[in-house]
């Protein structure tokens, strides 16, 4: 079939958007670990860390200040949907309260209550610019299903932010899945295209210093607004019905973080506790540098991208299963260090 692409004025502005919020967070986050370091906002090794010096936290400021930038300018410039606006809203809300948690703590109650707060806002954005949502049951139960699934999604982003470059790589895959699908074939979009390469360019300028060996983490501050900008751009998809490629992009993240979470249920532990038995963790464990567990990732990621484009543009069903294939070998892989 014929295949639509971007206009060259819309990939060019992707490509800018990317690149300022590259730069913007590159800078930024060099700038900050001097801060953090003076002000001891510092990881420090513990039985359940996966690193072994102590490393400042809190770059996130500077990955979530370059996202925002890029898609509050693109809001104000009339090239995004209305919605923008209560993201960045939502987003500062929960970069706020998740700053206090990384300089003292805050209880679970209270981080899930903003985190819901934020999804609600987000939500009530979403149904209101024309993505209503699933009627077959009904649009309650609809909208609180996907409220759910966010909800959940912000804080399995956070659990996966574990060893050096992770969050980041998948941050930075997911970005490319979209934009890939708003930029050719059936899912054309330039504003999709446009939101999803700042995600791209702040999560690689974070990159350049979250690489192994890390020189700074993001915190929380950056993987739980992280986790729900990128969760907002997968429900505006899956509520306007591209739900296989909202699913299969954060195939990998919502699988190792899922079947942790219910194998600990199972065995009666304290999920809300901090743990090293995420997949990714084991694999660590039992030796692979976290280099090498990122790699395999990536390479999992660009295969779920493929997957995720061909669901949406005419393969169905045999990409979702092979996406889901896909997954479940690396899972196996890492759970037995190879």
């Amino acid at each position: 079939m014929a295949l639509a692409h971007l206009a060259a004025p819309a990939a060019a502005l992707a490509a800018a958007a990317g690149a300022g919020a590259g730069l913007l967070s590159c800078l930024g986050t060099r700038a900050l670990i001097p801060v953090l370091r003076r002000r001891a906002l510092l990881d420090v090794p513990n039985e359940r860390s996966s690193h072994t010096v102590p490393t400042p936290r809190g770059g996130g400021i500077a990955v979530i200040g370059a996202v925002l930038c890029a898609w509050i300018g693109l809001w104000l410039a009339g090239r995004t949907p209305p919605w923008v606006g209560a993201a960045a809203l939502g987003t500062s809300l929960l970069a706020g309260v998740s700053w206090i948690d990384d300089r003292r703590g805050v209880s679970p109650a209270l981080r899930l209550l903003v985190q819901g707060a934020a999804v609600a806002l987000g939500l009530a954005a979403l149904t209101a610019q024309g993505a209503p949502p699933p009627d077959r049951f009904g649009p309650a139960p609809a909208l609180a299903a996907a409220g759910l699934s966010w909800l959940w999604f912000v804080n399995a982003f956070n659990f996966m932010d574990g060893i050096d470059g992770l969050a980041g790589g998948e941050a930075a895959a997911i970005g490319g899945g979209l934009v890939l699908f708003a930029g050719l074939g059936a899912g054309v979009d330039p504003g999709m295209a446009a939101l999803a390469a700042a995600i791209i360019g702040a999560a690689a300028g974070f990159l350049v210093w979250n690489w192994s060996p890390a020189r700074i983490f993001l915190g929380d501050v950056g993987s739980a607004p992280l986790g729900y900008l990128i969760g907002f751009l997968l429900l505006d998809l899956a509520l306007r019905g591209r739900w296989k490629i909202a699913l299969i992009l954060p195939l990998y993240f919502l699988a190792d973080a899922t079947l942790t979470l219910l194998w600990r249920l199972l065995r009666g532990e304290r999920v809300w506790l901090a743990h090293r038995r995420h997949f990714y963790q084991r694999a660590v464990q039992r030796g692979l540098a976290h280099a090498a567990v990122v790699r395999r990732v990536a390479v999992a990621d660009l295969a779920l991208i493929l997957c995720g484009w061909a669901a949406e543009n005419g393969a169905g069903a045999g990409a979702l299963g092979l996406a889901i294939a896909i997954v479940a070998i690396l899972l196996l892989g890492l759970v037995r260090g190879r």
